[in-house]
């Protein structure tokens, strides 16, 4: 509609001034000379009315351009002229601009949430450039690496030579397991880097996810597997040996008396009682031993809530500090906010946090100036935690992976099942516990 209201615009002008251009010739040479300069003037404006009509069209379409290529979209033509043609052109400029302007916002939505996605995503990711420029790279990634902000891939030096090399050719590689060890602890990371091209530029796709979560899964189903098989096997042995060593017994001893020497040997017949009653005490004391192990298996479902941490700070303090004091060691309980809460079961918490405390009284027992730091906060990238910081000698780099292993232990006393129930807690709750030992050792509980 517009195209032909300008078109036929365009015709009658140009008709207008044919018209008077062959009317100027006719009178030209008629000799009427004063008639022409009047007309002259009529055919001078009417090439300047179809110029200025020519440029005013194309001077708004350029403007809209413009306006669209710099992404303005206020930009209004009046709709209200005396030409109708321009008023048209007006009219068609301006909704074309809010369509332009409704698709753009809808692109701009889109973009934003396919960018919350991948902040969001549990997986880290980035990209880069042939150039080994960092175009963009998730929180997740930079929470994963421990470096922010990732701009080259040089940068990955810094965090560790070996993850670099895997980056230094720019060139795409199929999934790679990769251990990165830092200050935090160790964590297992899964890298897979794939070519992509957008916009004709090409690209390298990164993803990195951590994997540390599923191998404690795995490892913790393992040994709960493990232990009920053990759990079967011993309590089936030591069923008989206890029943039987109660049978044999009754043939050597009635009520409180011995068998007479006569009917049989009185020094054979005491230590065959004195050995049969160990082995029904070492029976015993074995089922118990066992049924200590049960209780990791039938650890229940966390009956969660919101707790003040503070709280739970304030009471596992208490709970040691009769030992605390008798031993002349510091114990330091904070909180940061104060009105932090944690959404966990307060008992099987307490129980994990009595269990770190205790392993610390007893790492740093006889040690001078000796410290114990509890800690409740929240972390950089959100997350909620509790620390459990003693500065005793530490645990050697070479016992530091078995610690959470059920049946370890490196006490004399003890079953060995204390930490590796508080992991099997905190799995039940969604979170993790991790262990680092250099000089110090701190316990980190976190809360997803």
């Amino acid at each position: 509609m517009v195209s032909k209201s300008i078109y036929y615009q365009l015709i009658f002008r140009i008709i207008l001034i044919a018209a008077s251009a062959f009317l100027l010739a006719f009178l030209f040479f008629r000799a009427h000379y004063l008639i022409c300069s009047l007309l002259c003037m009529v055919f001078i404006w009417q090439a300047y009315s179809l110029i200025r009509y020519v440029n005013q069209t194309n001077r708004k379409i350029a403007y809209f351009f413009d306006a669209i290529k710099n992404e303005d979209f206020t930009l209004r033509f009046p709709e209200k002229l005396s030409v109708k043609s321009l008023e048209e052109l007006n009219h068609s400029l301006n909704m074309l601009n809010i369509m332009i302007q409704d698709i753009h916002l809808k692109k701009q939505a889109q973009e934003q949430y396919y960018q919350e996605i991948l902040r969001q995503a549990d997986i880290g990711i980035f990209t880069i450039n042939v150039k080994g420029h960092i175009l963009y790279a998730n929180p997740t990634v930079q929470n994963l690496l421990n470096y922010r902000p990732l701009n080259h891939v040089k940068q990955l030096k810094q965090i560790d030579p070996t993850l670099y090399g895997l980056f230094e050719a720019l060139e795409p590689f199929e999934s790679t397991l990769y251990s990165l060890g830092n200050e935090r602890g160790k964590k297992e990371l899964t890298l897979k880097c794939t070519p992509i091209t957008i916009e004709g530029k090409k690209l390298l796709l990164v993803i990195i996810h951590d994997i540390q979560k599923e191998l404690d899964d795995k490892e913790t189903d393992s040994w709960v597997k493990l232990i009920r098989v053990l759990t079967h096997e011993i309590m089936n042995t030591i069923t008989p040996i206890t029943s039987i060593s109660e049978s044999i017994l009754k043939y050597f001893k009635k009520g409180k008396e011995l068998a007479t020497a006569e009917e049989f040997g009185e020094i054979q017949i005491k230590n065959t009682a004195k050995g049969l009653e160990v082995i029904k005490e070492q029976g015993n004391d074995l089922m118990s031993f066992v049924q200590s192990y049960r209780t990791f298996l039938s650890v229940p479902e966390p009956d969660r809530e919101l707790i003040p941490a503070k709280k739970i700070l304030e009471k596992v303090r208490l709970l040691l500090q009769e030992y605390t004091s008798a031993h002349d060691i510091t114990l330091d309980v904070n909180c940061d906010p104060e009105n932090l809460e944690l959404y966990i079961d307060e008992k099987q918490l307490t129980q994990i946090l009595l269990n770190l405390g205790k392993n610390a009284q007893q790492a740093i027992d006889g040690q001078e100036n000796g410290r114990i730091v509890i800690h409740a906060g929240i972390a950089e990238q959100g997350k909620k935690f509790i620390t459990v910081k003693d500065n005793g000698p530490g645990i050697s780099p070479e016992l530091i992976d078995e610690i959470f292993v059920p049946f370890f232990t490196t006490k004399n006393t003890g079953t060995g099942i204390g930490l590796s129930l508080s992991k099997q807690i905190m799995r039940l709750h969604g979170g993790s516990i991790r262990v680092i030992s250099n000089g110090n050792t701190t316990f980190t509980l976190t809360f997803e």
